[in-house]
């Protein structure tokens, strides 16, 4: 059978193979192969790339009126193919056996013998499940992530920061704290000024804190 004709011994569905294409990952098809004769009918199963796909089971024999299927698994690959665009083909070969074949016969599928052999070729498609970023989204995302990035370590930058100097200011109280203990006349003062910007560092430290974390 040629392509895109009607076949006379089986039917094959879908009539192409479909895999959803991810990088190091196997992706499958399994095609259902229906004998639509009143005959046994045996098949075998051809690939333009044999090293790329693996085909379970690549022969068979479907009894009369009877249905079967075959996987076909696509081996992870390394690299995307051009513009996603596949040139591999598939050839599904049938012929009629005899009723009580057990195996195939060597010549089951040799035209030269006079042998009537039915081919179905079939197309492979590649999906993907998200597609690949043009060359100016590329370069937006990647400006984007650099402006994020510059806005997380500064909120990081300033942060560390207010913690420095709420150390430095809680030092400075408990120097003021035991220099009231000498009864310095300029502590009150002193005091309620550094008590205060205190709580404004807390208050600023809390809000920064509060930022989504950089670590």
């Amino acid at each position: 059978m040629s392509a895109g004709a009607t076949n006379q011994l089986i039917s094959v569905s879908p009539p192409e193979l479909k895999f959803q294409f991810e990088l190091d990952k196997q992706s499958y098809c399994d095609l259902k192969v229906t004998n639509s004769t009143d005959q046994c009918v045996a098949f075998k199963v051809k690939t333009t790339s044999p090293k790329k796909y693996f085909v379970r089971p690549n022969t068979g024999i479907i009894q009369p009126w009877d249905s079967g299927f075959i996987r076909v698994t696509l081996q992870a690959q390394k690299e995307y193919p051009a513009d996603m665009q596949c040139k591999d083909k598939f050839l599904l070969q049938s012929a009629v056996v005899n009723n009580d074949t057990d195996e195939l016969l060597p010549d089951t599928f040799n035209k030269d013998g006079g042998r009537t052999v039915e081919e179905c070729k079939l197309r492979v498609v590649y999906m993907s499940s998200h597609s690949s970023p043009g060359p100016y989204e590329d370069v937006f995302r990647q400006s984007s992530d650099f402006t994020s990035n510059q806005a997380l370590q500064r909120i990081k930058d300033e942060r560390d920061a207010a913690v420095r100097q709420t150390q430095q200011l809680i030092q400075d109280l408990e120097m003021m704290k035991r220099r009231r203990s000498r009864n310095d006349p300029g502590f009150s003062l002193r005091f309620a000024i550094v008590v205060g910007v205190i709580g404004l560092m807390v208050g600023f430290l809390l809000k920064l804190l509060s930022s989504p974390s950089v670590e």
